[in-house]
């Protein structure tokens, strides 16, 4: 339940950013944007936040997800014609990695919002 509501806040924000930015711009403009409206709400966030990975005991390379939102969910800001699988499978990998059970991939190419939840 707490996770439903910190989704639907994070969702909201990314609403905001995009009807204020309106779409067109550089990923990175809409991730520091969202940034500054998931603080207005209180929510504190990581951004690249960094995850080493292991493979059988040896450090094999970090992998560094755009956003955590209050330690519990991964958001990635994307400004892409549509989500593919690649995207799908790059936030179930960041979800093993993390141990975290949610990520958002949000689009913002178009005027409206672009969504895709991925749960682990």
């Amino acid at each position: 339940m707490i996770e439903e509501s910190l989704t639907e806040k994070i969702i909201g924000a990314a609403h905001r950013v995009l009807f204020t930015l309106k779409p067109g711009l550089d990923e990175k403009l809409y991730e520091r944007a969202l940034i500054i409206e998931l603080s207005k709400q209180g929510l504190s966030c990581d951004q690249q936040r960094q995850y080493p990975v292991y493979y059988e005991e040896q450090h094999i390379g970090t992998l560094i997800p755009d956003l955590v939102v209050e330690g519990k969910i991964i958001v990635d800001p994307k400004v892409v014609t549509g989500f593919n699988d690649t995207h799908i499978a790059q936030m179930l990998g960041y979800l093993n990695i993390t141990g975290l059970k949610t990520a958002l991939l949000l689009n913002f190419k178009f005027s409206s919002l672009g969504i895709k939840r991925v749960s682990n």
